[in-house]
Order: C-alpha cells, then sequence, then structure tokens
C-alpha cells in the first residue's frame, strides 16, 4: 500500500486518504468529528499515526498542518445574514418538495403539475422539465455527491430515474402498489431505495432497473427512510410507530426500534452511523443506539407533533421540528 495523497474534508471535518494497493487506487477517510479549537492537535496526531499504518513519520507534519487547517475553520464564526434571493413562480400547481445537489449550483422542485423541474440556482433559469408520471410527483432527490442523476417518486406508484444533465428517463420503476411518498439513493449510488403508503419499501438496481430487494415488516404506510453513510444499513419509519433498521446486503432486518405513542415523522442517521434520531407525533424525539437498537435518549418539549429530525454534520447536534412552530 502506498499513500498517494490527503484529502481536506471540512464538513464533517477529517481527512481522505488516497492510496495505491494492488494497483488500483482506493480511499478511506478519518473522521475527526470531535475536533475542536481546544483540541491538542500533536496527541491527535500521535493517535492517527498510531492508528493508521499508512501514514508514516515522513508525513507527520503534513496531517498535522492539514489538522490546523480544520481547526481553524472550527473556529470561525459564522454570523451569516440571509436574506431573501430569489422567488421562483415554478409550477402552476402546489411544490411538494425541493432538493439541492451536493455544490449547491442546482436544484429541483417536485409539484402536484406531476412534473419534476431542475433549475440553476444563480440565474434561477429552468434547465428541464421531467415529464411523465400520471400523478403527483412527491419525493425527489439527487444522487450526491454525483449530483448526475435524479429519482422521482410518484403517487402514480412508480419512481424514475432520470439524467440530470439532458433530463432523459432511464428507467421507470414499477411495483409499488400504492403511493411512493419517499425515497433515497445509497451512497456509492448504485440503489435507489423508495417508501411507499403499501407498507413495503423497495430497492432498484440504478444500472439494471431492476428491483433488487422488497423489505417487508411495517404494519402501515412507509413514510420516511434513509441510508447510513457506508450504504449497508437502511432505515424506515412507519404510521406504525416503528421504525425498522436493514442489513442492506442480505434484506434481514436487523432491529426495530420500538417506543413511541404515534406515528413516526422522520427518521436519520448520524454521520458516523452510531445514532439513529426519530420524530413523531407524540410530540418527542428519540436517539437509538444503532447497533444495539435500544434508545438512549428521549427528546421532550415540543408541544405539538414533530415533523422533522435532523443532525448537524459531525452528528453532535440535533435539531427538531415542530407543529407548534
Amino acid at each position: 500500500m502506498r499513500l498517494k495523497r490527503f484529502l481536506l474534508r471540512y464538513y464533517p471535518p477529517g481527512i481522505i486518504l488516497e492510496y495505491e494497493k494492488g494497483g488500483e487506487l482506493k480511499t478511506k477517510s478519518i473522521d475527526l468529528l470531535e475536533l475542536t479549537p481546544m483540541t491538542d492537535v500533536n496527541l491527535l496526531v500521535e493517535e492517527i499515526r498510531r492508528a493508521e499504518p499508512l501514514i508514516t513519520a515522513s508525513r507527520t507534519e503534513q496531517v498535522k498542518q492539514l489538522i490546523l487547517r480544520l481547526q481553524e475553520k472550527i473556529g470561525q464564526q459564522d454570523h451569516h445574514k440571509f436574506y431573501l434571493f430569489k422567488v421562483l413562480r415554478a409550477h402552476i400547481l402546489p411544490c411538494t418538495n425541493v432538493a439541492f445537489n451536493k455544490s449547491g449550483s442546482g436544484f429541483i422542485t417536485g409539484s402536484y403539475d406531476r412534473t419534476c423541474k431542475v433549475w440553476d440556482t444563480a440565474s434561477g433559469e429552468e434547465l428541464h422539465t421531467l415529464e411523465g408520471h400520471r400523478n403527483v410527483v412527491y419525493a425527489i432527490q439527487f444522487n450526491n455527491p454525483y449530483g448526475d442523476k435524479i429519482a422521482t417518486g410518484s403517487f402514480d406508484k412508480t419512481c424514475k430515474l432520470w439524467s440530470a444533465e439532458t433530463g432523459k428517463c432511464y428507467h421507470t420503476f414499477k411495483g409499488h402498489t400504492a403511493e411512493i411518498v419517499c425515497l433515497a439513493f445509497n451512497p456509492q449510488s448504485t440503489l435507489v431505495a423508495t417508501g411507499s403508503m403499501d407498507t413495503t419499501a423497495k430497492l432498484w438496481d440504478i444500472k439494471s432497473g431492476e428491483e433488487a430487494l422488497t423489505l417487508s415488516g411495517h404494519s402501515a404506510e412507509i413514510i420516511s427512510l434513509s441510508f447510513n453513510t457506508t450504504g449497508d444499513r437502511l432505515i424506515t419509519g412507519s404510521f406504525d410507530h416503528t421504525v425498522s433498521v436493514w442489513d442492506i446486503p442480505s434484506g434481514r432486518k436487523v432491529h426495530t426500534l420500538i417506543g413511541h405513542r404515534g406515528e413516526i415523522s422522520s427518521a436519520q442517521f448520524n454521520w458516523d452511523c452510531s445514532l439513529v434520531a426519530t420524530a413523531s407525533m407524540d410530540k418527542t424525539c428519540r436517539l437509538w443506539d444503532a447497533l444495539s437498537g435500544k434508545c438512549v435518549a428521549t427528546l421532550t418539549g415540543h408541544e405539538d407533533e414533530v415533523l422533522d429530525v435532523a443532525f448537524d454534520s459531525t452528528g453532535q447536534l440535533v435539531a427538531t421540528a415542530s407543529a407548534d412552530g
């Protein structure tokens, strides 16, 4: 194994190692999720050196400089002034969803008018209209970080895969017996998962357009799903008050997260895949240990249904949004 170069990742903080093994170029990441402006960098570099054989004594100073740059970035106070940038009259009927590509240079909108539109962020120009669904386009996503494909899920029970560059439709995934209301690409962009009112989630092969797996086990609609960072686990949140954790290679259910007393509205992994956060109509958010499936905290304080939950980029903070405003 031979180290070729380092790449810096600001969000979440980390260093990517690009190395050669058996003539093949590979990458691995060193996550620095707990890095703060107060961290002792020399101590941290020593820890990394002991754990990572690719980092030899001659590379130590380089690693130190990279961590100092990350530290400087974390220490910067972001006092952003937010202002209204543009208002786009996007569709003739209400919008259902909006999603950005990773760089923020483009975004997509789904609508009750049965289309998805692709936009240039800076100019506000409409680049493509993705037409073909026979009902509301409800769930939309780019295959980030690549951003060259778009998936759209519709009340017509199908999911379509499109080229973000040309607007061409690659595949129409058919198999659900009710509305598709959520979807997600895996991080490798080889699969797209769809969740439906028919109580199942399905995984589709992006290359062949074939169904790869059906995940059955919920007793009510699936309205939220999310892959972990490595793509080997998927969580599905349902109106049956539970969240299921699935092993992707085998399609086996690993855990059922039971404890909420209302419908699930959202479920997310944190960056290092150690925790799952769930939001519910029971006015609470719960944190679960992803490995054991045990509830480790119940976050209370909202006076109405919790409609969404998100981790920050490091997975150290949680934000919840509620119908209480």
